[in-house]
């Protein structure tokens, strides 16, 4: 057999470069170049491969100057374990903290933390001061983890809790990690304290042995004050301890923010791989290879003036968190995990909250959240079925439907708190699924207020359970609803010309039906405490009753009902504007080509579709009552807005004890008045501007400015 001659293979390269360039300039700004081989995939591609931010192995690559683990730097002399100075320590206590501020904010350990080369073998550091530090920063980040890991409200975007192999030091306990800081604390004392040698420190020596001291003094409170909120025995009870320990810490700050020129500065190397400032016992690459093989985030650590404001921030977040245990019942407890999602609260200090509040409810087993929700519904509508007097749950079977409504409460309401404790952008998507369970629990409600109304008529002192715990879960689900179609507005979803809809939708229906729930459930408890009076008088003697004064009755959703109602003017005001800017044709409206107002309408208001009540309202309805509105012209919608504002300033100045929304509402409602009533006079009538729509007083109800 002849032997297989394989041909040669030649090439004939042709240098296209120039070629490239030229055709480039013949595209436009934003254009790509589109061909059957080289789409929109390939682009993105050819953008990511090789660019420094994204491709790991390009940052690894980059340099002549090779990643040295800990054991290499020590025996090349580039990274000393003792005889560190006082300066020397700061900065890198300083760039740490840093650190770990930026691993708080969701980057990796291994591009955060982990970059300090002396946490890699922290027991083989000969500095005390600094040793312990380290030990203490590891026993740091455990506990946070463990915070949020058992939290269970974070997301991929806040935060990352792999270790990529790193042990968190288990073998150091935490009373052990804690009394090295003191030890360390006590030394330097006694050195600032102690009568000068012979060889005196100089002036400035002892300035950064105090600064030293604050920052070790800083960290050890900080650590026990995660101690004292981890602990999982009896967590409430030391509540207050760690709120002193949080205070004191953050007495602290001030003085670490004056003595951070104490510390060596990075020092600025355009030749550094990372890209960035090169501070002492860092190495930026030192875990590039750790990274999993995807495109990793780019990592900018912050300053250390900024980790220390973080820092700031955090202790008066873990303060306030630590409140939910002065919440007596379901309802305050839910309000103020609101108004704290509202604020936008670090991962920390979400998870810290729910696991103050969780274990008040018995998450585990059910009966705490039976409990809990039943003294929600008892004090927002006092159904009679929950009433101690009652003889309706005598009935086995009227026991049984209430205990089987109120287990079936549970995993709704938990949702809810725990669904407050995510980011805002993940709660709008929870919040449309949440509904869905809302819509069943709603359909339950309804049955069982049927049948204990109908057992309660046949009783001897027959009283009305119509709609009790209907009421109660139809108040969340408007409050559910509400969170959604408001959180569009602040997560910047919605465009300017989608406003009329959105508002219209609030001012129609959501808080009228939010003000008639609330004000049927006052009601409610007005004629149980007439009958509950009555009763109690008729064993008494006639004259008894008369000596005995009457009592004013407290109704307990006056202010709600009225900031509601407040609320409710402002969204019609926005909604009667809005139709007159569009008449003037001051709106920036889509292409009538691309545009489907119908489409649009249904996919904002798309997770309202499988509630019976309120029912949903269909597009057709809207557009009728807004052309309607529209023949009267721009002129008599500006008027009808202002009267709108006007309204709710009047309701919003009657409310007691104003807090800071109230107040930052009542200067919203004052300028969108003005605003109004000048363009209703033809104020800027022909200017061709657009008004822009200013969030900065308030994240849902916006202040109109003209030009």
């Amino acid at each position: 057999m002849s032997p297989v001659v394989l041909p040669v293979n030649s090439y004939c390269w042709d240098d296209i470069t120039d070629e490239f360039f030229k055709a480039v300039q013949e595209l436009e700004l934003g254009e790509l170049f589109h061909d059957e081989l080289f789409g929109l995939f390939e682009a993105m591609s050819a953008i990511e491969m090789m660019d420094p931010k994204m491709d790991a192995g390009m940052l690894c690559n980059r340099g002549n100057k090779a990643a040295l683990t800990f054991d290499q730097a020590v025996d090349s002399g580039q990274l000393k374990v003792q005889g560190l100075t006082y300066s020397e320590q700061i900065s890198i206590l300083d760039s740490t903290l840093a650190c770990l501020v930026s691993w708080l904010e969701g980057h990796s350990l291994v591009q955060t933390v982990f970059t300090n080369l002396y946490l890699h073998k922290p027991h083989c550091i000969l500095d005390r001061p600094l040793k312990a530090f380290c030990i203490c920063i590891y026993k740091i980040v455990d506990a946070i983890k463990d915070f949020v890991n058992r939290g269970l409200v974070f997301e991929e975007e806040d935060f990352q809790p792999t270790v990529y192999g790193y042990r968190l030091l288990p073998d150091v306990s935490d009373q052990r990690a804690v009394g090295m800081l003191r030890e360390v604390e006590d030394e330097l004392g006694r050195k600032l304290r102690g009568k000068p040698p012979p060889d005196p420190l100089e002036l400035s020596e002892l300035d950064d042995c105090l600064a030293l001291l604050t920052r070790i003094r800083f960290t050890r409170l900080f650590y026990q004050s995660l101690c004292g909120l981890n602990r999982r025995e009896n967590q409430t009870s030391g509540i207050g301890e760690c709120q002193k320990l949080l205070a004191t810490c953050a007495e602290l700050v001030p003085s670490l923010l004056k003595t951070i020129d104490r510390g060596i500065p990075p020092v600025d190397n355009s030749s550094d791989p990372h890209g960035g400032p090169v501070m002492l016992g860092f190495d930026p690459l030192v875990n590039q290879r750790l990274l999993p093989p995807t495109f990793p985030r780019y990592t900018r650590i912050k300053t250390r003036v900024e980790a220390y404001q973080y820092l700031d921030d955090l202790l008066a977040r873990l303060k306030h968190a630590c409140k939910i245990t002065t919440c007596n019942s379901f309802h305050s407890a839910l309000d103020m995990f609101i108004e704290m999602s509202r604020s936008n609260p670090c991962i920390v200090s979400r998870s810290v909250m729910q696991l103050l509040y969780l274990p008040q409810c018995n998450r585990s087993s059910g009966n705490g959240w039976v409990e809990a929700l039943k003294d929600a519904a008892r004090a927002f509508i006092s159904p009679p079925s929950l009433s101690p007097k009652s003889t309706l749950l005598s009935n086995p079977q009227a026991k049984e439907y209430v205990d089987s409504f109120l287990n079936r409460c549970v995993r709704p309401f938990s949702n809810l708190i725990q669904l407050c404790g995510h980011n805002r952008a993940r709660q709008r998507d929870k919040l449309a699924h949440l509904l869905e369970d809302f819509a069943t629990l709603q359909d339950e409600a309804e049955r069982v207020d049927v049948f204990l109304h109908n057992l309660s008529l046949k009783s001897d002192t027959p009283r009305a359970h119509l709609a009790c715990f209907g009421t109660w879960v139809l108040y969340h689900t408007l409050r559910i609803m509400i969170m959604f179609l408001l959180s569009g507005f602040e997560l910047e979803l919605y465009s300017a010309h989608e406003y009329p809809y959105i508002f219209w939708y609030l001012y129609e229906f959501l808080y009228g039906w939010l003000t008639s729930s609330l004000t049927r459930a006052d009601t409610f408890l007005s004629e149980q405490e007439l009958a509950s009076a009555g009763s109690e008088g008729s064993s008494k003697s006639r004259s008894q009753r008369r000596a005995k004064p009457k009592k004013k009755r407290i109704r307990p959703y006056a202010r709600e009902i009225t900031l509601n109602q407040a609320l409710q003017s402002m969204c019609g005001g926005y909604y009667k504007a809005m139709l007159g800017f569009k008449l003037d044709g001051k709106l920036r409206l889509p292409h009538p080509e691309f545009d489907c107002e119908r489409v649009r309408y249904e996919h904002r208001f798309a997770p309202f579709n499988g509630l019976m009540t309120p029912p949903p309202v269909q597009h057709s309805e809207y557009h009728d009552m807004a052309a309607v509105l529209q023949q009267s012209g721009s002129t008599s919608l500006y008027l009808a807005g202002c009267k709108h504002f006007h309204q709710a300033r009047a309701f919003l100045d009657t409310i007691s004890s104003p807090d800071g929304e109230v107040q930052d509402l009542l200067r919203v409602a004052k300028t969108n008045f003005v605003v109004l009533k000048l363009l209703a006079t033809g104020h800027k009538k022909d200017s061709l501007k657009q008004p822009e729509f200013d969030f900065s007083s308030h994240h849902h109800f916006p202040i109109i400015r003209i030009h």
